[in-house]
């Protein structure tokens, strides 16, 4: 008997459709979250007396210290076990005969767990290949990886938004038998359809979470904090794509008492962030339970902030990076002016007078506004009011 558990995530849940196929009604499958598997390991070590007799594995999650005591005196004392996983918050346990961790494969892309346990059970010939079964395969490592993003892979976003749209159950026995019986990994017309209109609820979403958001430094981090329940990487990821000034996005869920972490940067590694918080993950992409310092730090303390102004759009005149100069202005009633001054030359004026050296980009100076005094872009009709306001100035 095979005994696999692995994480609640489409990731995870990958892992359980790969084991279902090689192994059929031969495995058992236990769906955990990060805070769950350590409780489950535990009960299962120290109840199940022919545990000896069973394969044991363990997908994208990681043990405690006093598990990785328990398995490493199971696999000693002739038990199998294996654990999978693609953190880089889980390299130590290669350093036992039983861990199998991986973050990056040779040609640089990152590996997922689902990805990583296919490659293991083709290598011993424990599951035969198919070229659906590795289109699905790729579609979650895509996902999970977030590279379905720079590679405008909708359909892998489309899987994940699948998964969360049905049961776990239901999930697991639709793809299974979708992969055993089909030459190739497709969405069927109704699920096409649902996938539609999710599509427009996420944009729905997002547009509205866009208006909560708060910024603050927290440590050496600039970061926006939001409040959701759901889609968390979609949100995670516009936000960061709209707001480049943020080091990194915090979404905070208090019904669950959760926090991910989302960022777009390669300097900040929000690994490092959910780790001070008992969590871990990917760089771009982890989370963690909210504990007494991760409440007063996201919550509690940033209770009394308002939420960012967001910039003005479909402008005609205010355009961002324009040469002539863009205009943003904070609450205090600051104007703040970035024009070009040559090549590679951007001023920043405040109030009408330069402050700082000069910038080597716009972006650039638009991120010192942002994090330091918190602008936003204004609309056409502030604009023109301004540059009146300049050209008369500069006749006198």
């Amino acid at each position: 008997m095979y005994r696999l558990y692995t994480h609640n995530d489409l990731d995870g849940v990958g892992c359980g459709i790969v084991a279902r196929i090689a192994f059929g009604k031969d495995v058992e499958i236990r769906y955990n979250s990060v805070m769950g598997l350590d409780h489950q390991i535990e009960r299962l070590i120290e109840n199940e007396k022919n545990l000896k007799d069973d394969f044991l594995i363990i997908t994208d999650l990681s043990v405690n210290d006093e598990n990785l005591i328990r398995l490493d005196d199971l696999e000693k004392s002739g038990g199998k076990v294996r654990l999978i996983d693609h953190h880089k918050t889980a390299l130590h346990f290669n350093d036992y005969s039983w861990g199998r961790v991986k973050v990056h494969y040779e040609d640089g892309r990152l590996t997922a767990a689902t990805s990583l346990l296919y490659e293991y059970l083709l290598e011993h010939e424990l599951i035969k290949p198919s070229q659906a079964l590795d289109e699905f395969v790729e579609l979650v490592r895509q996902y999970d990886t977030w590279e379905w993003d720079q590679n405008e892979n909708i359909k892998a976003k489309n899987l994940n938004d699948l998964f969360f749209m049905i049961s776990i159950e239901e999930f697991e026995e639709k793809m299974t038998d979708r992969i055993m019986n089909s030459n190739h990994f497709e969405f069927d017309d109704f699920e096409q359809k649902l996938l539609e209109m999710e599509e427009e609820k996420i944009e729905r979403y997002v547009r509205r979470k866009k208006r909560e958001i708060v910024q603050t430094f927290i440590g050496e981090y600039c970061a926006g904090i939001v409040h959701a329940e759901s889609y968390h990487s979609e949100l995670g990821n516009e936000l960061g794509k709209d707001l480049p000034h943020l080091d990194y996005i915090a979404i905070l869920n208090l019904g669950g008492k959760k926090i991910s972490f989302r960022t777009i940067h390669d300097h900040v590694d929000v690994s490092a962030v959910a780790g001070k918080f008992g969590g871990g993950g990917h760089a771009k992409a982890s989370g963690s339970s909210m504990g007494k310092d991760a409440y007063k730090l996201f919550v509690q303390d940033i209770f009394p902030l308002d939420s960012m102004r967001q910039d003005a759009f479909r402008n005609k005149y205010n355009i961002k990076n324009a040469v002539q100069g863009s205009l943003y202005e904070n609450k205090k009633g600051d104007k703040f002016f970035i024009y070009a001054a040559g090549e590679n030359k951007w001023i920043l004026e405040m109030n009408g007078k330069p402050i700082q050296e000069p910038f080597p980009d716009f972006q650039a100076a638009e991120n010192y506004i942002k994090r330091k005094y918190q602008a936003w872009f204004v609309h056409d009709d502030i604009y023109v009011d301004y540059l009146k306001r300049f050209y008369m100035r500069s006749k006198n």
